[in-house]
């Protein structure tokens, strides 16, 4: 990332805007760093540090038509995280360039190239960026059964939800079929879980992609499906306990929670209650505001869970969320 060097504000740390360009055919932009840079050679998304009196879109627009010789003209954000390098620390602002004039082309020597989001290598980028890229894969929407037998899990034709849902009920509208979907079954047998859960997967092969099993490390493995794990948990690894082609979220009420889930390598966690609910009464929630001060200082994509559903997207973006997680919110009972 080019530009002019801004002084780190009072707490020591550089603010950063990248910006996510992405072509007809739905690929992004990467640039190489300079020689003789921090991180040299590595690929990043084009950005670049914030100048004094600068909002993160006026630098994002200012390093584009520097590095790049376009006019960035709309935005929307991504995601926003902290991250500390041995020599210092930075706040990387990453935000999708949604309209812009010109034709990229690298004006300071910078080499380009356009990459398929599958086959973004985050182990070839700054570290920082790592999260970026989870970010750009994950859907805003994370469906959680509490019961295949009552809330429904995917079947074959006519949709391709493992829950049935009304469009004017969810808000969401086929956006769901996108979505990731945890199999919990509370109480229930490992047998009876991997049952239902080879039961998904041959109806629905595709869904392999998107499947997580609550808690339950070694059924995961088995199945070649996601995790999501449980707070607890977080506090006994040491380690990603799954390839990087499995999804791993957690379960995170507060803020060490949230630290050691991106400890361990978790893709993204939840964050709940962020409202009251009926499942859990004693619970006290957290308020949008006291999310979006936990969501700000989290190393990983966050998914607001609790009392929220598929209409509270909008709301839990501005908070910091990377989309929102629920049980009741997206399911209508057979």
């Amino acid at each position: 990332m080019g530009g002019t060097s801004r002084q780190p504000d009072a707490s020591g740390t550089i603010e950063v805007a990248a910006g996510i360009i992405t072509d007809a055919r739905g690929r992004v932009l990467l640039t190489q760093r300079l020689p003789g840079t921090h991180l040299a050679g590595s690929w990043e998304f084009p950005g670049g540090k914030l100048e004094a009196g600068e909002s993160v879109g006026q630098a994002l627009a200012r390093e584009l038509r520097e590095e790049l010789d376009i006019q960035a003209q709309e935005f929307a954000p991504l995601i926003s995280i902290p991250w500390h390098y041995p020599r210092k620390t930075i706040r990387l602002h990453a935000l999708r360039v949604t309209a812009w004039r010109g034709e990229p082309r690298a004006r300071e020597g910078h080499a380009l190239r356009w990459v398929a989001l599958r086959d973004l290598d985050a182990t070839a980028m700054p570290a920082a960026d790592a999260p970026v890229v989870t970010a750009l894969r994950l859907p805003p929407y994370y469906v959680i059964s509490a019961d295949a037998g009552t809330v429904g899990m995917p079947v074959p034709p006519p949709r391709p939800d493992p829950v049935h849902h009304r469009e004017e009920e969810t808000g969401a509208g086929d956006a769901l079929a996108d979505a990731l979907w945890q199999l919990r079954m509370p109480g229930a047998e490992r047998g009876d879980l991997r049952r239902t859960a080879q039961a998904l997967l041959g109806a629905r092969p595709a869904l392999r992609e998107r499947l997580l099993v609550n808690h339950d490390i070694e059924l995961a493995r088995t199945l070649g499906v996601g995790v999501h794990l449980r707070a607890a948990q977080l506090r006994e690894l040491r380690e990603r306990p799954l390839p990087r082609t499995a999804w791993i979220g957690a379960s995170c009420h507060a803020a060490r929670e949230l630290e050691l889930a991106a400890a361990v390598g978790a893709d993204f966690a939840t964050l709940s209650p962020v409202l009251a609910t009926a499942s859990h009464p004693e619970s006290t929630p957290l308020g949008w505001k006291r999310f979006a001060e936990l969501v700000a200082d989290a190393r990983l994509p966050v998914y607001a869970l609790g009392g929220v559903g598929p209409r509270d997207l909008g709301r839990a973006r501005a908070a910091g969320a990377h989309g929102v997680a629920g049980i009741r919110a997206f399911a209508v009972p057979r």
